[in-house]
């Protein structure tokens, strides 16, 4: 685990794998926080209680007229239901008088972010989140602390985001194991598109083309060992989940899929005419790129440098600074707002050895900014 949780109560709304994996590794933290859950579910509700995964747990109507959502009845609430859930908790949360902080963990953010923009700066603090970590399996039985660790958490701060509120939430999935990245919602919308949403339609298509060929002969998908389960494990997720995904995310998924197809064409269309030097640089690229990915990312304290940045505490300091950081290819290992005075701070970052440094440089001063960097090696 990295630092301590930075809150000291948080309510979990939707605990089931991902919401209860988080609740679980909020729960196992050196000094745990008093950690809530609300579901719709009473089976879910029991059996997180029973499994110590959460301190209480009701329905949401139960939790409204309890007061979880009151002023300042819990310091942070989680979001962790599907996207279109999520804009209808913001406008309940709003509706309750929440004045405390607020985040989600759908893997679209368009819808949420807009919403989110409606309540800036009357009532609670919201920072659009996503971890990029799941499973096949679903629901709180699946529930795994561990599932965050060394895992991409995708914050989407913008330029109502409130400076603290988003310190508190990455040293919060800072704690939680996960290598947190910030870039903007509709960046983080098409990308998500290409590296999570299509891979399940992909991975779908070709279970779906398997058991066409089967037809009333089964023993084809006896054969499937190997390469092909490990490909399509993700097409086991839950259909309903993933219904709602691709819609809440449509204009990418079908453009992604679109470009899917015809890379598919273009590589049939080499086979047909036994273009080999065009199989082998397809396949080769490919090959190379598949290869760079790291299979499991761990910090280089050797290698960390500090970005100090003197800014003006206003709304969209911090979305600027992180969307350059990202847009560069550099990841915060940690940041740290030290107020200088009412109106001035000093935004300090611990950036990882990854991204073009230079660049980062050159685009905050190009912004307006004074940056210093300085490596902590040595």
């Amino acid at each position: 685990m990295g630092p301590g949780v930075s809150f000291r109560s948080l309510t979990v709304v939707g605990i089931g794998l991902v919401g209860g994996s988080l609740a679980a590794a909020a729960k196992r933290s050196g000094e745990p926080p008093l950690v809530r859950g609300v579901d719709v579910d009473q089976e879910t509700c029991s059996f997180a209680m029973e499994h110590g995964i959460v301190d209480e747990a009701l329905s949401p109507d139960q939790a409204l007229g309890e007061g979880w959502f009151g002023s300042d009845a819990t310091d942070l609430v989680v979001l962790a239901t599907p996207a279109r859930g999520v804009v209808a908790w913001l406008e309940r949360l709003a509706d309750a008088g929440y004045q405390g902080v607020v985040t989600d963990v759908a893997s679209t953010k368009g819808a949420i972010v807009e919403t989110a923009r409606r309540y800036a700066g009357g009532g609670y603090s919201f920072v659009g989140g996503h971890p990029m970590a799941g499973s096949e399996l679903s629901g709180i039985a699946a529930a795994d602390p561990d599932l965050f660790s060394g895992a991409y958490y995708v914050l989407t701060p913008t330029e109502d985001t409130d400076m603290e509120a988003y310190r508190k939430i990455h040293r919060f999935a800072v704690s939680l194991g996960a290598r947190v990245i910030s870039i903007d919602a509709a960046i983080h919308d098409e990308a998500v598109a290409v590296v999570s949403h299509i891979p399940h339609v992909a991975a779908a298509a070709l279970v779906q083309l398997a058991n066409r060929h089967a037809g009333e002969n089964a023993e084809i998908l006896r054969l499937a060992a190997g390469g092909f389960k490990d490909t399509t494990r993700i097409a086991a997720g839950s259909p309903d989940l993933w219904t709602g995904i691709c819609l809440d995310n449509a204009n990418a998924v079908a453009s992604g899929a679109e470009e899917l197809a015809e890379e598919l064409l273009s590589f049939a269309t080499s086979v047909r005419s036994g273009d080999a030097g065009a199989l082998r640089a397809f396949l080769e690229q490919a090959a190379e790129v598949r290869r760079s990915l790291p299979a499991r990312w761990v910090a280089d304290a050797d290698a960390l440098s500090e970005l100090v940045i003197p800014i003006t505490d206003r709304p969209g300091m911090v979305s600027a600074v992180t969307t350059a950081v990202g847009r560069a290819g550099c990841n915060i290992e940690d940041i740290e707002i030290d107020h200088q005075s009412e109106d001035t701070a000093l935004l300090r970052l611990l950036l990882t050895e990854e991204g073009d440094r230079e660049g980062l440089m050159a685009s905050l001063e190009a912004d307006g900014f004074a940056p210093r960097m300085r490596r902590l090696r040595g």
